[in-house]
């Protein structure tokens, strides 16, 4: 929602349970499409603001509480009624998260009435269509490939066999969506998968790089975005949502390694070992191809309207080289604490501006173009050591991964402060 509609008139006398319907089911919405809990606490009290009411929220990954007052009402801004919401953890999904956005901000320009704002919001809960669902599957599997070629510099067959393990594991977390029961072992059973059709192929069809391949086909499951999300939070002062969602990242970074180290030991079990040798890497000019592929990929996976497509890859493709340059500025490797801080810096900043331009939500610039530079194969890593009790190198990892989480999200913060955002989401 907009500062810049703060001196707007309010939209037409409506009851306050009108008022706070509308306002509770903008926060679900806002929460499903993946927005953070300081962005969407921001965003309801200003829209609650401007429709008469205050409203203290209180958001976390799982539930959502709001108590409402009513400005008019001679309260003393004493709340009149608190709501509870319990919801499943949100993900992100550009698209829907602009139609909210731009509802909330006609509702409170007058343009539209109340009750159509419910209804239009309502009716963005409806389930997605076949195409949408094909376009999430084959974004998991380019996904794959991008990764497998731009940090992995894995050969063509570790591109290809990841592609299709990353397509793979994109049909069963649609079929696993609907299923809750399946939803909460989705992680490690894709792991399983993705690792058992690793070595099977490596083993019988062409040797590959495993752990290069096992990592690239779960890139997308990895939840490094949780994990830099969590430490906004925290550094936000949104402790509670932050743990908590840091809690829900670590859990599923235990259920994919588990995944891979009981796959590989079944396939040790039966005799099935993969071949320990591999094919020569991608030359150096597949970066290009394989970062815009990685680029077009992000903008399907996170649902952005096709209108948004051109500014997503330009998103993507300036946070990795920015991220790249920084490294080799430093003196490291492109993936060096102070690269990631450039790379989040840049990409905050981007975002700010172009959601004062266009008047659209920053988010749309912001989450795939941080995505190259979270650093959750990182974390990957430092349980995949730790559970092969290489302690030494595990905390070392882990070492590295907290830097790297530090370092992105000090520049995330400092491009705020650099462009500073007119927009909550």
């Amino acid at each position: 929602m907009s500062a810049a509609l703060a001196g707007a008139p309010p939209p037409g006398v409506a009851s306050p349970n009108t008022r706070i319907a509308f306002l509770l089911e903008l926060a679900r919405r806002l929460h499903q499409y993946g927005t953070s809990a300081p962005r969407l606490e921001m965003a309801i009290d200003l829209c609650a603001h401007r429709l008469g009411l205050q409203a203290d929220v209180w958001s976390s990954p799982t539930a959502i509480i709001v108590s409402f007052a009513d400005l008019a009402g001679g309260g003393e801004g004493v709340a009149q009624t608190t709501q509870v919401m319990r919801l499943a953890p949100g993900d992100v999904n550009l698209a829907r998260l602009c139609e909210a956005d731009a509802i909330a901000d006609r509702v409170i320009a007058g343009e539209l009435d109340l009750r159509q704002g419910w209804r239009l919001l309502r009716a963005l809960g409806a389930p997605e269509p076949r195409k949408a669902m094909l376009n999430t599957v084959a974004s998991y599997g380019l996904s794959a490939a991008g990764i497998a070629a731009l940090f992995l510099h894995s050969s063509w067959a570790d591109l290809v066999v990841a592609a299709v393990i990353g397509m793979l594991i994109g049909v069963f977390t649609l079929l696993s969506a609907n299923r809750p029961r399946l939803a909460v072992a989705s992680d490690a059973i894709s792991a399983v998968v993705a690792t058992a059709v690793a070595i099977l192929v490596s083993a019988f069809v062409v040797p590959l790089a495993i752990k290069s391949v096992v990592l690239a086909a779960l890139i997308i499951l990895v939840p490094g975005m949780s994990l830099t999300t969590a430490v906004r939070e925290v550094a936000s002062g949104h402790l509670v949502s932050g743990m908590a969602r840091m809690g829900g990242a670590m859990a599923t970074l235990l259920k994919l390694v588990f995944g891979t180290v009981a796959a590989t030991e079944v396939c040790a079990a039966f005799g099935i070992h993969a071949r320990d040798f591999a094919l020569p890497p991608l030359p150096a000019w597949t970066d290009w191809p394989a970062l815009l592929v990685a680029a077009v990929a992000f903008a399907m996976l996170f649902r952005a309207a096709r209108s948004d497509w051109p500014a997503v890859i330009v998103a993507v493709i300036v946070g990795y080289l920015a991220t790249r340059w920084g490294g080799e500025f430093s003196g490291r490797l492109p993936g060096a604490p102070f690269g990631v801080f450039v790379g989040g810096l840049l990409v905050s900043a981007l975002s700010n501006l172009y959601a004062r331009q266009w008047g659209r939500p920053g988010a749309v610039i912001r989450e795939p173009g941080i995505l190259l530079l979270v650093p959750g194969s990182v974390g990957f890593r430092s349980v995949s050591f730790l559970l092969e009790r290489d302690t030494t190198l595990g905390m070392d990892t882990a070492l590295l991964l907290v830097t790297l989480l530090v370092s992105l999200v000090a520049g995330l913060l400092f491009g705020d402060l650099l462009v500073s955002p007119r927009r909550s989401l």
